[in-house]
């Protein structure tokens, strides 16, 4: 990059794609590395953290970088492809320097940082972090109050102390585009420490989906870090069959408290899922798909489809039944699929399309027997009916995939052959 390039503030960088010379995307920037110098001496940057497509974190040095925008990233071409691993003098500038609480040196206020600025040094390939950008006054979800102001790395001191009560609510606004799994990865490589501050800052729905994608071991070491109250409103959030599985590693007690302070609905959902095995249709399924009564229109279940906190394999097909509309329901007649939705005027009963000759499983059914009924139907979606003919959930694609997968495979890094010159 030439001399005299313009100053980036790196929020700005957080998600974005890396490409090499060609044009090729190598992955997106998960975060900055830095090294913190003696006295007020600027840190110098050494690189960037990137996520590649086979979600690998990889360290990609600044000397690798010839170009650095808010849009894009571009790389030499040659990545290292060996495993992120953070060395003690280094520190992650989104994920370790963004919210702290620090001291201006001139009037020994203690101001929240809410950015960083990195700029290359003139004549030379370096990079530091030269710009602070702060507010006045206390750190918080109501930041609006209080001045904020840009001031030079060496106006400001306390990077280097170990904060207890630092914030994340500007880590969590740099991420706030990110899917779920996505901010699950960036999570789950976070400090403990750290960790558990970026989860009290977001809320429950947004917890809530980021647990149902992080390893059994974040999930139980973050929900046990909440207060009992929010741990159980966050369970609430999240689908019941993820809840359930989560629940069904904590030891009875913590188990039963929690289930107690739930709503009685949610919880009956929940233990209702519990009392299955754990790799069958039964403990598989989501209690939660889209029921519709015979009388219902095709417009009535479209509105349902496009309902947006729907998974896309959730929405993929409607489950006609006779009242109760809530699972265990009245009798079960049969699916409607989505595209047959999409062929047949808005004013048709939904009991004129069904598809009756597909079987449903039953709730014993084991995951083999599960995974050969996707494969000979073609479906990412399946209906499962108890002995009287009830519709008790849906199981998805995706949770069959969970089951298939070994335990470690959220932690697992895929191999690609000579990937991205590695």
């Amino acid at each position: 990059m030439a001399a005299g390039a313009p100053r980036i503030f790196v929020s700005h960088l957080a998600g974005v794609p890396v490409f090499d010379p060609v044009g090729d995307q190598v992955g997106r920037v998960s975060d900055l590395v830095a090294m913190l110098r003696v006295g007020r001496r600027p840190p110098r940057l050494l690189g960037m953290v990137v996520e590649v497509l086979s979600r690998r974190r990889v360290f990609v040095p600044m000397t690798r970088i010839t170009g650095v925008a808010s849009g894009q990233v571009i790389t030499t071409g040659v990545v290292n492809m060996r495993r992120f691993e953070q060395r003690p003098t280094e520190r992650l500038v989104l994920g370790e320097l963004l919210d702290r609480r620090v001291t201006l040196v001139e009037t020994n206020e203690e101001v929240t940082v809410l950015d960083v600025a990195i700029q290359q040094l003139p004549a030379r390939r370096d990079w530091e972090i030269d710009k602070v950008f702060v507010r006045r006054g206390k750190g918080g979800a109501l930041r609006r109050k209080g001045e904020a102001l840009t001031v030079d790395w060496s106006a400001v001191t306390g990077f280097s102390l170990e904060e207890h009560g630092q914030g994340a609510e500007n880590l969590v606004a740099t991420f706030e585009k990110l899917r779920p799994a996505d901010l699950a990865n960036a999570l789950h490589h976070l400090s403990p420490k750290r960790r558990a501050e970026v989860a009290a800052a977001l809320d429950d729905d947004r917890l809530a989906d980021v647990l149902e994608e992080l390893p059994e071991d974040d999930q139980i070491e973050i929900l046990g870090k909440l207060k009992e109250e929010r741990a159980a409103d966050v369970l609430e959030a999240m689908d019941p069959d993820d809840a359930a599985d989560l629940l069904s590693e904590l030891p009875e007690e913590d188990k039963e408290r929690l289930l107690t302070l739930m709503q009685p609905e949610d919880a009956a959902d929940v233990r209702r899922l519990m009392a299955y095995e754990e790799r069958t249709a039964g403990g598989l399924m989501t209690t939660e798909p889209i029921v519709l009564r015979p009388d219902a229109t095709v417009a009535d279940a479209l509105a349902r489809v496009r309902q947006q906190d729907l998974s896309p394999a959730l929405a993929a097909q409607v489950y006609v039944c006779r009242p109760p509309d809530e699972t265990p329901t009245g009798k079960y007649l049969g699916t409607v699929h989505f595209q047959r939705l999409l062929r047949d005027p808005p004013f048709t009963l939904v009991s004129s399309l069904v598809d009756s000759d597909l079987p449903p499983l039953g709730p014993d059914t084991p995951l083999p027997a599960v995974t050969s009924y996707f494969a000979a139907y073609n479906l990412v979606a399946a209906p499962v009916v108890d002995e009287s003919g009830s519709l008790l959930g849906a199981v998805t694609v995706d949770d069959v995939l969970d089951h298939l997968l070994p335990d470690d495979w959220r932690e697992t890094e895929f191999h690609e052959e000579g990937a991205h010159g590695g």
